[in-house]
């Protein structure tokens, strides 16, 4: 194989232009081989560092002046070496806008020294100039075009942080202005964001991100993008690689023997197209190799130069930095996501009020993960809580965030607070998250904590629905006949605010219809309005003869184009009503010789429906629960049980004051009813009503299906 030298530094004037890039903050984020040879830093030590460290003091007045307005400036500044020596060095700063708005500084530093003379034998053109003494016309015009593409690729790369489109980029300015074929590999696992570990002795595997050619479909290619691929260690690509340094190849007859021996289609390919000359680049960045960039010419007759290696060296270091920021934020994305999804519930909680279907969508990666959240929690008597929230934010904060209001959301249900009362305790947790985050200087980009939360409860015996809102997005409701509409709601202020009111609102929902719980990142995005999307929804909804999982499918590919700017987080229930014969209920006067005729109406209604063996532990219940209820709360008092998955019963009264579980000492002469309830039963508790308190038990029914009727 003929394989012209390495690039070591030498090369001819215009290589020896020293390039930096830096971002508004100061901050190098690219680092051209002409700086490295005047400062002595590599790329590796000069990226990531603020521009101001490698100087001996500060900015020029006019540089300062520039700087301030974004214009272009030049001025000499005095520049500290690696070794410590100080550089005169006459820089010329000129401001780039990105297609995202951003503002970078390209600076170029001249340097006093001579040129040195490349380690061919003669100079050879580069980047298209002719052949001959390099002249001062034609040094000035290689510059000028090298500066040209070079500001062009700091615009046209990294304007995204998906991996795939940044390699594209590259690929794309290549064979607009060098090249007649490039593909950009990556080494396994960079595109799912992975640290990239030592590869094995052998073949190294990369995975094809990005190829284009100067031909329609690229036939050069022999793997398509998105599949794997290998290179032998000893291969031109491995030596780049194990080097980290990029070289250039004249493609002979000898040199075909290497490619052939690294994959025999690649070969037949190179030689079936004529590519004559190639340049392989490792993509560097940080310290760390992420893949490779191939050049190669096969239409254009004219061979590689070391310019050209020079320039692609340059351009691959660009890329390689926003490369390895998109692989970071890549892998912050998806550890977010999968942190998000952990949170979410896994199953529907067995219950009977309603059937439900479920869609939980990640915002697009240039937005980050959000922190959306749905919920199904199982309430007593046969009710269920629908639950759907936004906390503001993005990332792995958000998704926290929104854990820790997902399990205060159960403790506080788990208690049955009613919907106004539960978001009144919901937003003194937020309102002390946001003090316990702003004493660790932890509260991110916001500056403070803030969710909207939507909480529904349905009782399918009474078929009402009771829902609070804080500063969310309104319920929609589908009747069973298709008409939608979105009950007017007491909407209060968002979570976070603190000492404000929230108010419920109460209404009838048939057996059948639909409740639908969103966040906005449905209904609204940045090409349509908030009242456009709630159209769209009403007409979906209103679609017939669909399933619950038909009409999420429709609601999503109405509403959503796959590039979303918020998470969004869909939950749809329709509504199951209890038949009258599952419901038995007694009103009892605040007699004590009541109870017995309390139990023996349990024992009858239970013989009716079935459940004989579950009579003594029934009798025990209601004597224990109707005893409290007349000792304790006063009538009017009321007996009822319900026949679903568990035989519920329940007990009135008219107080407010909840019993307490207590162990009795040996001569108490009470204290032991409660404690035998919960002993025999699942689940016991007790919930506030307007007209007092509610005590329940409940009973597991052997073989009894959360869908029995």
């Amino acid at each position: 194989m003929c394989e012209d030298a390495v690039a070591d530094g030498s090369g001819t004037q215009p290589a020896d232009q020293a390039i930096a890039l830096v971002d508004g903050s100061g901050s190098i984020t690219a680092w051209s081989d002409g700086a490295r040879r005047l400062l002595g830093y590599s790329a590796a030590e000069a990226v990531g560092r603020m521009a101001r460290d490698l100087l001996t003091a500060g900015l020029p007045e006019a540089a300062l002046r520039g700087w301030a307005v974004r214009e272009s400036w030049a001025a000499t500044v005095q520049g500290r070496g690696r070794d410590g020596h100080r550089v005169n060095m006459p820089v010329h700063a000129q401001p780039l806008t990105r297609g995202d708005g951003e503002v970078l500084w390209m600076l170029t530093a001249g340097d006093t020294r001579p040129p040195a003379r490349s380690r061919d034998a003669e100079p050879s053109p580069g980047l298209g100039q002719r052949s001959g003494p390099e002249t001062a016309d034609d040094t000035a015009e290689q510059y000028r075009r090298r500066l040209s593409i070079i500001s062009e690729a700091i615009l046209r790369i990294g304007t995204t942080l998906d991996l795939k489109r940044t390699a594209e980029e590259l690929a794309e300015i290549g064979t607009d202005r060098i090249a007649d074929f490039v593909v950009v590999d990556l080494l396994d696992g960079v595109l799912d964001g992975n640290e990239v570990e030592a590869a094995p002795p052998g073949r190294l595997v990369f995975c094809r991100a990005a190829q284009r050619s100067v031909l329609e479909g690229c036939p050069e290619s022999v793997v398509p993008v998105g599949h794997k691929l290998t290179h032998l260690d000893q291969s031109p690509p491995g030596r780049a690689l194990a080097t980290g340094r990029g070289s250039r190849h004249r493609i002979d007859e000898a040199a075909m023997k290497w490619w052939a021996a690294d994959s025999p289609d690649r070969q037949r390919s190179m030689e079936k197209h004529g590519i004559h000359s190639v340049l392989i680049v490792p993509l560097q960045a940080r310290g760390t190799t992420l893949g490779l960039a191939i050049f190669c010419r096969h239409q254009s007759p004219e061979p590689f130069t070391e310019d050209d290696l020079t320039l692609v060296e340059e351009l691959t270091g660009l890329a390689a930095v926003c490369v390895d920021n998109a692989r970071r934020y890549a892998r912050e994305r998806a550890t977010a996501v999968a942190l998000q999804k952990s949170l979410l519930p896994q199953h529907v909680p067995p219950q009977a009020a309603v059937d439900v279907a479920s869609r939980y969508l990640p915002a697009c990666a240039q937005v980050g993960v959000g922190g959306d959240w749905y919920d199904v929690i199982p309430l007593s008597g046969a009710r269920v809580a629908l639950v759907v929230g936004d906390v503001v934010g993005r990332g792995l904060r958000a998704s926290a965030t929104m854990g820790r209001l997902r399990t205060a959301v159960h403790t506080l249900a788990d208690v049955d607070l009613a919907p106004a009362e539960l978001l009144t305790s919901l937003d003194d947790v937020v309102v002390r998250l946001g003090r316990e985050q702003s004493a660790a200087g932890d509260l991110g980009d916001s500056g403070e904590i803030s969710a909207t939360c939507l909480y529904a409860v349905y009782d399918p015996v009474s078929r009402r629905c009771t829902v609070a809102s804080a500063g969310h997005v309104p319920l929609a409701v589908v009747s069973p006949e298709g008409k939608v509409s979105f009950p007017d709601l007491t909407v209060g202020p968002p979570l976070g605010l603190g000492g404000l009111p929230f108010e419920a609102v109460e209404f009838d929902v048939p057996e059948g219809s639909v409740l639908a719980l969103y966040t906005d990142g449905l209904v609204e995005d940045l090409e349509r309005d908030f009242d456009t999307g709630l159209a769209i929804m009403r007409r979906t909804l209103g679609m017939h003869s669909a399933s619950l999982e038909q009409t999420c499918d429709r609601l999503l590919e109405a509403l959503q184009n796959g590039r979303q700017a918020d998470d969004v987080a869909l939950l749809l229930a329709r509504t199951r009503a209890l038949d009258t014969s599952q419901v038995a209920s007694w009103s009892l006067p605040a007699d004590p010789a009541i109870v017995a005729e309390a139990r023996k109406a349990a024992s009858e209604q239970l013989v009716k429906w079935g459940l004989e063996d579950s009579t003594f532990t029934t009798e025990l219940v209601v004597s224990e629960l109707v005893t409290n209820a007349i000792r304790y709360g006063g009538g009017p008092i009321q007996l009822r049980l319900i026949r679903d998955a568990a035989l519920i019963c329940e007990v009135s009264d008219a107080s407010s004051t909840a019993p307490h579980l207590r162990r009795a000492r040996v001569f108490d002469e009470g204290g032991r009813g409660l404690l035998l309830v919960a002993q025999l039963t699942d689940r016991w508790g007790t919930r506030q009503v307007p007209s007092g308190k509610i005590i329940w038990a409940e009973q597991a029914l052997a073989g009894a299906s959360p869908q029995a009727r």
